[in-house]
């Protein structure tokens, strides 16, 4: 298999952490972003012990200018842009009516926001290169809702909802960016 340069939103903790950590020990090229840059230091310092290549910067996903800046780093780094993770997630849970306005804000910035903007950062490098993919992460909870995951479900419906008209966009143009 061919080494792919792989960025990873949210790569400080949990499943974003378990990405590029495994994508490294399979000899991808891994650029980490998250706002815990300490994390990420330990998790590169990791990967490169172990004979990975990996560089990180800090980043806060609902910047759209930080996520422009992840991109640049990778390609300044590595050259290319082959795959994006948009892995960045919260998910406060609360019934609506107790009214955390500020839990749902947070997360329809990081959740919906932070994949688009993660989407904008790399969209146009894959479709200059002819190939790429772009990995929304969703949740069970972007097909089915619960009492107390209004809101997080809401934001993983509209990951959903974006990933699949990407998907169509770039199908249609036959850019070779793919949107699983």
């Amino acid at each position: 298999m061919k080494s792919k340069v792989v960025v990873v939103t949210g790569a400080s903790s949990g499943i974003g952490e378990a990405c590029a950590k495994l994508l490294a020990q399979q000899g991808h090229k891994i650029v980490m972003c998250a706002r815990r840059e300490e994390r990420l230091k330990e998790i590169a310092s990791s990967i490169r012990e172990k004979g990975g290549e990996a560089v990180y910067l800090k980043a806060d996903v609902t910047s759209i200018m930080q996520m422009e800046e992840t991109a640049q780093a990778a390609l300044k780094e590595f050259g290319r842009i082959d795959v994006w993770i948009n892995n960045a997630g919260l998910m406060p849970v609360s019934e609506i009516i107790k009214d955390k306005v500020e839990e749902w804000d947070r997360m329809v910035d990081v959740n919906i926001k932070g994949v688009l903007y993660g989407i904008h950062a790399c969209l146009k490098v894959m479709r200059e290169q002819k190939e790429g993919h772009i990995i929304n992460m969703g949740s069970v909870a972007g097909h089915v809702s619960n009492p107390a995951s209004a809101v997080y479900s809401a934001t993983k419906f509209a990951v959903r909802a974006l990933s699949d008209a990407l998907r169509k966009e770039e199908a249609q143009a036959k850019s070779g960016v793919r949107v699983p």
